[in-house]
Parts: structure tokens; sequence; C-alpha cells
């Protein structure tokens, strides 16, 4: 039988949230390849072999999802949320474009799935309910002045801006910073959601004035969701609601 390889969403964390398509692909696989936390999500069966590695080593594990597939295996590489928004996907494809030509013959395919940016979206109401941008807050593999270059721009065109991997413990400075440029571009009031393992036990919502924000809010298991300047925050209802309104006016 001809191998393949699929690249797989598992959604923000409640199995509820994997989408069929993934799940089919699964009771298919005979390998799945992914971050050691992803892994560990997929229930060990007979003839399912799991590879588990570390998160520092994306080509690595890319390369050798497509070597098994290339051997004839049915490969699954996972990972959380959609894998094409900062996951593998891309890593995959980095793989195959600088591997052997006989890889580009494999049957490859991306399942989406749901990412953290939308599933916080989506507990908080509708923050990207108009224009928004994404933006990892990572300088693992890029500088940081183009983080903030990034970032500065975003609030110039006044977008709704989510913010993956805002606070690690080797970088427990980085969100500081960006707290900092965030209040003296767009003012104390606009609102900030802080998002942290939605879909999980550990679920927790806090909706905040940007001014009183702080790093200790985030951690990298948060989703946080900067307003734009049109965003509004509803109150006096069963829980707060943050929404981006789908229109914005002549003058803004």
């Amino acid at each position: 039988m001809s191998g393949w390889l699929a690249i797989a969403g598992l959604g923000p964390g409640d199995e509820a949230l994997v989408t069929p398509e993934v799940t089919a692909a699964l009771a298919e696989a005979t390998d799945v390849v992914g971050y050691i936390p992803y892994v560990a999500r997929v229930a060990p069966r007979a003839g399912l072999t799991l590879h588990a590695s570390d998160n520092r080593v994306e080509l690595g594990r890319a390369a050798l999802a497509l070597d098994l597939a290339a051997q004839g295996r049915r490969v699954v590489v996972v990972s959380s949320g959609d894998p094409g928004v900062f996951a593998m996907a891309a890593a995959v494809f980095e793989a195959l474009e600088a591997g052997p030509e006989a890889w580009r013959g494999l049957d490859i395919r991306v399942l989406p799935g749901i990412t953290a940016m939308l599933a916080a979206s989506a507990r908080a109401g509708a923050p990207l309910g108009h224009d928004f941008c994404a933006i990892n807050l990572s300088d693992n593999l890029k500088p940081w002045a183009l983080i903030e270059k990034r970032l500065r721009l975003a609030v110039e065109a006044d977008f709704a801006t989510a913010f993956y991997n805002p606070r690690s413990k080797a970088r427990p400075h980085g969100f500081a910073r960006v707290l900092e440029l965030l209040l003296e571009v767009c003012g104390p009031d606009r609102p900030i959601l802080f998002a942290r393992a939605v879909s999980t036990p550990e679920e927790a919502l806090r909706i905040v004035p940007l001014g009183r924000a702080t790093p200790e809010m985030a951690d990298m298991r948060t989703m946080v969701i900067l307003g734009s300047s049109q965003t509004r925050w509803i109150e006096g209802t069963a829980r707060p609601i943050l929404y981006t309104p789908r229109s914005v006016g002549a003058g803004a």
C-alpha cells in the first residue's frame, strides 16, 4: 500500500473539537509524529507507533514523517490548533522543499483544526469580528525588532490582534515590553482578553482594560487578543462579551 502523510490539527484541547476528518486519519495511521504533549493526546492502539519529540526539532520531526511516508507508512503529523497556524504544516513543506526528490511524489494533505485564536474568540464573543491579524510573540525564529515593528504596524492599521506564545519561562520579559509598547500606542482603555487553556478543565478567561494588564496574566497556554479601537465590551450579561462590529464608520 502506498504511504501518505497527513498534517493534522488536534484543536485547542477538547476532544469534541477534533474534526471528523482528523479522527478518520488517526484511525488509519500507522505512525503519529509530533511534539510530546500533542502525541500524548492520541490513544495508543495495536499497529500504531507514536513518535514524540521535543518542540525545538520541528524540521527533524518533519523529515522523519516524510521518510516514514516514503517507506509506505501512513503518517499523521499532529499539531495543536490548526497545523497551518504557527505549526507543523510549514515545517513539513520546508523539509520537503530541501529534501530528496522522491518525497515530492508523496500524497501529502493538510487537515485543518480549530486554532486557539478562534477558540478564544468564540469563548469571549466575537473580538475578531472585523479585520484582524495574528502575531507570534516568540523570538526563537525571528528577531525581536521585527516583532516590535509588526506590533506597531498592526496597531497603526487598527487591527484586532491575536498574540500567540506570549510569555515563556525562557523569555518572561518580552511580554512586559509588548504591554509597554501597546500601552504607549493604544492608551489604557483598549480591551484585552487573556484566554488560558480554552476548552480544557483549566480554562480561564479574563478581560481587562489594557492599562490594567500585567505580564503575569499570560503564559504559553494563554491566547491574548487585543481589541481594535472599535471593539466593544458588554457587561451585565451572563458573562462579559467582547466583540468587534462588522462595519466601521467613514470617519474611523
